[in-house]
């Protein structure tokens, strides 16, 4: 196989993570384009590019993490901006309609996508973005069912009339004549999300963030007043248990770039903190779900092992604010009455951090790893979170496990697919 140069590889350079909640998207913005390229370039993509670039939010839902850029980046010879997208997956037909609209398919390009959503999208990427063509008012289906979805002609006009579907002399699921041919140079390429995410993450943290490390520890994380957020140099990475925590979760123990295995995942992830919260308290948003938890006390609602014992259980060495049962004050119809919709909120959010952290800690002491790297969209603007994991690590391994975090949290995988798109070759 022959690696295709960067330079030959033409722009646009997009990574794309499809989620079961959010779609993350990667775009490299060059910055060195020269007179002769700029005067090659094509309309539509000149488009796209003002269009990512120019803009921090697209619709109503979608978001440009702006504090996230990466700035003045080489990548493969080439000199620009990494930006990164995001917007919920339920949107993801839209964001498909809007690259349509764009005329994104005539472009000749490969889109890499990682995560559920490539496999679950698909066939709406094969009929959106322009996978057929029109003759004589017949379509012609260009690809198989589990053929890559490429084609390489020439973009037509079609003129005529405008027979009717299945009028004499027409075609079954024919289209009028008249309508442009719609015949795209556009591959979709799938890609496996932990090998994305793996090459993702180490990728970033090798760039750094700006001139700052990407990766970051809580000092003190048991004092409220103490902790403090701290730079972790990741340069010799290896073995890290790495826990993803999106709608779900998934821990991978990492020897190597090439070596790792899925240890274990859990379903209670980020998306079971937001349903329930959507549930309990009728919030509709990831912000606003942490707005209420930042307001609420997990106490009222969860039966703590001082509310058992009295105090601490200093034979096991637990302490009496350990939580002993999660939501078990919620028996007491007393109880009940007087917690609130913020209390509920925190109260979910702790439980579903503290039960990630105590599967992840299992997870190191079985794999005699002392370094948990915790990743994931669950993680965005979560400091309680972040510091309840933090803390857990900490305590319950008397100070042998470190928690770290990075600052791109969820958009590992979609680097990954980035990454990918620049090292594929020609004769796949």
């Amino acid at each position: 196989m022959k690696l295709i140069v960067a330079k030959e590889r033409s722009f646009p350079w997009f990574g794309m993570d499809i989620g079961g909640t959010l779609v993350k998207l990667v775009y490299f913005e060059p910055k060195d384009i020269t007179a002769e390229e700029e005067q090659e370039e094509v309309e539509n993509l000149k488009s796209i590019r003002k269009y990512l670039t120019s803009n921090t939010a697209y619709g109503k839902t979608g978001i440009r993490d702006v504090h996230l850029e990466l700035k003045n980046l080489t990548v493969c010879g080439r000199k620009g901006n990494l930006h990164f997208i995001r917007f919920p997956s339920c949107a993801m037909h839209r964001f498909i309609q809007m690259g349509s609209e764009k005329n994104f398919s005539s472009l000749h390009t490969t889109l890499c996508a990682t995560g559920g959503g490539a496999y679950k999208f698909e066939e709406d990427f094969r009929m959106c973005m322009c996978i057929e063509m029109t003759i004589a008012g017949c379509r012609v289906d260009l690809h198989g069912a589990n053929q890559p979805v490429q084609i390489n002609t020439q973009l037509a006009q079609l003129r005529g009339g405008h027979p009717k579907h299945g009028a004499k002399g027409s075609c079954p699921n024919s289209h009028p004549p008249g309508m442009a041919l719609h015949i795209a140079d556009l591959q979709l390429h799938k890609l496996d999300e932990l090998d994305c995410l793996i090459q993702g993450l180490l990728y970033v943290d090798s760039v750094g963030f700006n001139g700052q490390p990407e990766c970051y520890y809580f000092e003190n994380p048991a004092d409220p007043e103490q902790c403090q957020k701290k730079p972790y140099c990741l340069d010799n990475p290896y073995p890290m248990l790495l826990v993803n925590i999106g709608s779900g979760v998934s821990v991978l123990a990492v020897y190597s770039k090439d070596n790792y295995k899925r240890v274990t995942g859990t379903s209670l992830g980020g998306g079971t903190f937001l349903g329930l919260c959507c549930l309990l308290t009728g919030c509709e948003t990831f912000e606003e779900a942490l707005e209420m938890a930042a307001k609420g006390d997990s106490t009222n609602v969860d039966k703590l092992v001082k509310d058992i014992y009295g105090g601490d259980y200093e034979r096991f060495g637990l302490q009496g604010s350990a939580v002993a049962s999660s939501f078990g004050h919620m028996m007491s119809k007393e109880k009940r009455d007087t917690t609130s919709k913020e209390d509920l909120a925190r109260a979910t959010l702790v439980t579903i951090t503290n039960n990630i952290g105590s599967i992840a800690r299992m997870c190191a002491l079985n794999e005699n790893i002392d370094r948990v790297v915790f990743v994931g969209n669950f993680l965005r603007i979560n400091m309680i979170a972040m510091k309840v994991l933090a803390y857990a690590m900490d305590y319950w391994s008397k100070g042998q496990l470190k928690a770290l975090f990075l600052e791109h949290e969820g958009y590992f995988g979609a680097v990954g697919a980035l990454l990918e798109l620049l090292k594929m070759t020609d004769d796949q």
